[in-house]
């Protein structure tokens, strides 16, 4: 088995470094990240400026680009080879919700689901890397388990995977789950620079709006590890019909005529 490993948070974070060490016992494993943090950078593509390749000392590549940008270049060309998985993470914090949208650790995984390739997303719920390696072992039992299943072979899939800060022995089992949804983010924080001008900082994510049974909050507030499928459609299929007919109308309505003075 060949992994492809990818983060946001740049690739001399903790729970890069910990999924490396856990994943490598069970496959051949590349890890090929951001130079710095880019979290929140969702699926963004760098288009405008060019994208340089360096190796660490500790033999990760890093790339000074987005997670998107990592994984894209990694299987364009620059490794050479298909790899059978893609795996991003474990992220400094969760990706649970609304959060999915923004996130540069879903990015990525997603980058690798577009070519065709199945895909897991990690975080953490809280940030801190409290309990790292027991998320990195979580994240290796549910990979080796998934490769046992044959489901790699199976076409392309998304997963992301949010684990609670716990020990392991204190992790309960998987839960597949759906995504929850949040509040709107706190209001934005306006501070003045030493010239005079404003600052704008986006403020932080909101409470949980939705955390009913059968979410991601729910079942990692309860010590679960919490799975979600996700689709790349953004179709809103149970609508097409209404906005059919919609358009229909609209097609047929006649220009508004224009008051003559």
């Amino acid at each position: 088995m060949k992994i492809l490993i990818c983060n946001d948070d740049g690739y001399q974070a903790q729970g890069i470094v910990a999924l490396y060490e856990a994943l490598r016992t069970v496959a051949e494993v590349e890890v090929v990240a951001p130079e710095h943090n880019n979290s929140a950078k969702s699926n963004a593509l760098t288009l405008h400026s060019p994208l340089y390749v360096q190796k660490a000392a500790n033999g990760f590549t890093y790339i000074n680009g987005t997670p998107a940008d990592c994984v894209h270049v990694a299987l364009t060309g620059m490794l050479g080879y298909r790899p059978d998985l893609v795996v991003s993470g474990i992220n400094n914090g969760a990706n649970m919700g609304d959060d999915t949208i923004y996130s540069g650790t879903v990015g990525a995984a997603m980058e690798g689901f577009l070519f065709g390739i199945p895909a897991i997303a990690f975080s953490q719920v809280e940030k801190g890397w409290k309990h790292i390696d027991a998320a990195a072992l979580a994240a290796r039992s549910l990979v080796a388990q998934l490769d046992q299943q044959q489901l790699l072979g199976e076409g392309a899939w998304l997963l992301n995977v949010n684990i609670p800060n716990l020990p392991a022995d204190q992790l309960k089992a998987p839960r597949i789950c759906r995504l929850g949804r949040r509040h709107a983010a706190e209001r934005v924080i306006t501070q003045v620079n030493p010239r005079g001008e404003t600052m704008y900082w986006i403020g932080s994510a909101g409470p949980a709006k939705d955390e009913a049974e059968g979410t991601d909050f729910h079942a990692t507030a309860t010590g679960h590890v919490a799975i979600t499928p996700l689709q790349v459609d953004l179709t809103d299929h149970d609508n097409l019909r209404y906005w059919a007919q919609t358009a229909s109308r609209l097609g047929g309505a006649a220009p508004a005529a224009t008051a003559s003075t």
